[in-house]
């Protein structure tokens, strides 16, 4: 039966990859990116039925804007991949202040979620990119009053990103499925070639991961684990995504973040 799958950050690497694997099984696609050239020949590339949506995920208020078109073309939406991530950037922080790579790999998905949940039904799956790189939160950090290199950012917002996939696990049990999914370490992606200056591996290891992850039994009930592409399985994420009082600092800082949107 054909899906509505949103992906994000689909004009690049394994986001247009999973597109194309989506596309070509037929399935409705809604493709996000920042750049509207780009988004119109993912849209080609894809190949089906498909619709493309421009939002800076950096900037909250355009996440807001994101979800609020979605809602006002679509009353369902049956699987959301919250794939957009940044790793090495020339300008680290956001207009308000904020740090760019916990905004767009952490916040801009939580928010995006959040908005889209009325419209995902029980049956449904929220797919988060996380990743093997993964530290614990320096909650200073994540409220932009403390600077991170780059690695340290990315490590720490993947970390975040796998919590509060667990956390919404927790606050629905009813469904849909949140799974946090390391596709596989450097892949051949954008992202790789910029911050690591190498070619990479196979995009297909990870767009191959991500479309199980939103469409095949084996994730049906998968609600609140991580899947760890590089080990092949279900795995744990950092000890810290474990520790009680670190995930109830990291989701109370991402639940005052996340209200800068209303």
């Amino acid at each position: 039966m054909a899906k509505t799958i949103l992906i994000t950050g689909a004009t690049d690497g394994i986001g247009l990859l999973t597109a194309k694997i989506l596309g070509a099984e037929g399935h409705t696609l809604l493709l996000h990116g920042r750049n509207a050239e780009k988004l119109e020949a993912a849209a080609q590339a894809a190949g089906v039925a498909t619709e493309t949506f421009r939002a800076d995920l950096s900037r909250l208020d355009e996440v807001d804007a994101l979800a609020d078109a979605i809602l006002a073309r679509h009353e369902r939406l049956d699987v959301l991949i919250n794939n957009a991530g940044v790793y090495k950037t020339p300008q680290t922080r956001t207009s308000e202040g904020l740090d760019v790579r916990f905004v767009v790999n952490t916040i801009a998905p939580f928010v995006l979620t959040r908005r889209l949940l009325p419209i995902i039904p029980a049956d449904g799956r929220v797919v988060n990119l996380s990743s093997a790189a993964q530290a614990p939160v320096e909650i200073r950090a994540l409220r932009g009053e403390s600077e991170l290199d780059h690695m340290g950012a990315y490590a720490q917002s993947k970390l975040a990103i796998t919590i509060w996939t667990q956390a919404l696990a927790k606050d629905y049990p009813d469904g849909p499925a949140f799974i946090a999914v390391n596709p596989g370490s450097l892949l051949a992606s954008k992202m790789v070639k910029e911050g690591f200056g190498i070619a990479g591996n196979d995009l297909r290891i990870g767009a191959d991961i991500l479309r199980r992850a939103a469409l095949a039994e084996e994730f049906a009930g998968a609600t609140g684990r991580y899947y760890d592409n590089d080990a092949g399985g279900f795995g744990q994420p950092d000890p810290a995504a474990k520790n009680a009082r670190h995930i109830a600092d990291v989701m109370a800082a991402i639940g005052e973040l996340a209200q800068r949107t209303a």
